[in-house]
């Protein structure tokens, strides 16, 4: 009997111990891929990717050790963007980020209504039909927004503080992103009658355009500028506010590089953190939530950002009260 007993133990334990290398050489969960689409270039601000990363990291995702990323950029052509998101639903992503591009959030919403979208833009979400409410989003998608778009008027109000002889002033928007230019032109034009000023709409979607523009603003003799929130201008900071030292042109735009690089006056959102928070959504997500559970998150704090140099090169002088207000002031 014993003997017996003995023999089926040593039977029934080859017969585990021959079991053992075959679970441990079953197939692993598939790490999940992030599939990352941005309107811009690669490499012009690696700050932004790190902050993305960072919010992922908060979340307990890492990439590379249980995360993988799918980068496509579109480099500033917003033709191209359709062509990216409809690759990365091809590529059967986990999930999909729109980074700071409306016209990418778009074409992410019309590319897959089952894979999960996290969008980072400047827009009003719910008046570019990407969700239905902000608190409730509905569907796949969910984000953040830093409602730069909205800061339109808010931006044309300091420019007219800075130069009030100004009658004409231009905005300059990206006809291939038309949502956000029409919804630009008409907040300023209604901004420009409220001050009494007139509005000149100007448009630039290449290298090409946006060197003529400045021409064209010398020959109209337009008193100041204000650049449309755009990620087509956005990726050209340094050239805009390059070409209007060149021309004398007293601009504002919405990002801080714009500022540092020349321009006269910078106002917006700080994008650093609508990445980062972008990173902890998208993390979450991956752990099971729903994007539709998942407020829009707003952004609120805004920099202004004050080049005195350009200001005194300018012949202008900034009004002590703006200066006080003023976040940082580049001397």
């Amino acid at each position: 009997m014993f003997g017996m007993r003995r023999r089926e133990f040593i039977r029934l334990l080859g017969g585990a111990a021959g079991a053992w290398p075959l679970a441990a050489g079953a197939q692993q969960p598939a790490m999940p891929v992030i599939g990352y689409l941005s309107g811009s270039w690669a490499d012009l601000f690696p700050g932004r990717v790190r902050a993305f990363r960072e919010g992922l990291d908060e979340t307990g995702y890492s990439e590379a050790r249980n995360v993988t990323i799918e980068y496509r950029w579109a480099e500033g052509k917003n033709d191209h963007i359709p062509a990216l998101a409809a690759d990365l639903v091809h590529l059967d992503v986990s999930i999909m980020v729109a980074a700071e591009s409306t016209p990418a959030a778009l074409a992410t919403k019309a590319a897959t209504a089952t894979i999960p979208i996290v969008f980072i833009v400047g827009t009003d979400p719910v008046e570019a039909g990407l969700v239905a409410s902000l608190s409730r989003p509905g569907g796949n998608l969910t984000g953040v927004t830093s409602f730069n778009q909205e800061l339109g008027p808010k931006r044309l109000e300091l420019l007219h503080q800075v130069v009030p002889p100004a009658t004409t002033i231009a905005l300059l928007v990206n006809p291939t992103s038309p949502i956000i230019a029409e919804a630009d032109s008409r907040r300023l034009q209604t901004a420009a009658r409220t001050l009494g000023r007139q509005l000149h709409i100007l448009h630039a979607s290449n290298e090409h355009e946006v060197e003529s523009v400045f021409a064209k603003l010398v020959q109209l003799q337009i008193g100041a500028l204000v650049v449309g929130a755009d990620t087509f201008f956005t990726n050209r900071s340094e050239k805009l506010a390059a070409l209007a030292i060149r021309h004398a042109i007293p601009t504002i735009y919405q990002t801080r590089e714009f500022a540092m690089a020349g321009g006269l006056m910078s106002y917006g959102g700080e994008l650093r953190e609508l990445y980062r928070l972008a990173g902890v959504y998208t993390g979450r997500i991956l752990k099971g939530e729903k994007p539709t559970n998942l407020p829009v998150h707003q952004v609120t704090k805004v920099e202004l950002i004050v080049n005195l140099k350009t200001a005194r090169g300018l012949g202008l002088t900034i009004p002590l009260p703006l200066l006080g207000r003023a976040d940082e002031v580049i001397e």
